[in-house]
């Protein structure tokens, strides 16, 4: 009897440890504020800094962008285009063009030229959550590196996102980033 009662806690205490190291959802953000609208956020000139670091926290790239961002469509069915451009601490540039839809009950989804496939997000309270598919040039090949990519706003001005990084479910490094949006 006491060893079944040892086995028991045991076992709570074991699937209560896991339930704490759950990942978290978007659904956890939903009462936080100010309340993110991404149209409203990504319209205009957005200015962004940010580093990239390997899996021991290396930072192993720096770099800025300066996104220009519009809206079109009639509610319900609007259009995005995050036109952003990348220069990074080694001098090389990247473009990438996201264009965006959104769709009821706060998701998005979103394709770029080097996305594969079609990007998936949805917004709570503060925060987006974004998944997608990157063919990452690497060494002269392409790499299909998955993203888990996290936007909290802050304010009306400034945001913050934190991306990791993985190919096969393997950590390869994150991205962190801050935005401000021009006045």
């Amino acid at each position: 009897m006491k060893r079944r009662l040892l086995l028991t806690g045991a076992a709570a205490l074991g699937a209560t440890t896991l339930a704490g190291c759950a990942s978290p959802t978007v659904a956890d953000y939903e009462g936080e504020k100010p309340q993110l609208d991404l149209r409203r956020y990504f319209n205009g000139t957005v200015d962004a800094w940010g580093v990239f670091t390997d899996r021991s926290g290396k930072v192993v790239k720096r770099f800025t962008v300066v996104m220009n961002c519009s809206w079109s469509g009639e509610p319900g069915r609007e259009v995005g285009v995050l036109d952003e451009d990348f220069v990074y601490s080694d001098g090389t540039k990247e473009k990438r063009i996201w264009r965006l839809k959104r769709l009821p009950d706060g998701r998005y989804t979103g394709t770029a030229d080097d996305v594969v496939g079609q990007a998936q997000g949805q917004a709570r309270g503060n925060a987006f959550n974004w998944t997608y598919t990157l063919a990452l040039p690497v060494d002269g090949r392409i790499w299909h590196v998955d993203f888990d990519d996290w936007m909290y706003l802050m304010d009306e001005r400034v945001m913050l996102n934190t991306a990791v990084m993985s190919k096969w479910g393997v950590k390869l490094g994150e991205v962190t980033l801050s935005f401000v949006k021009r006045p």
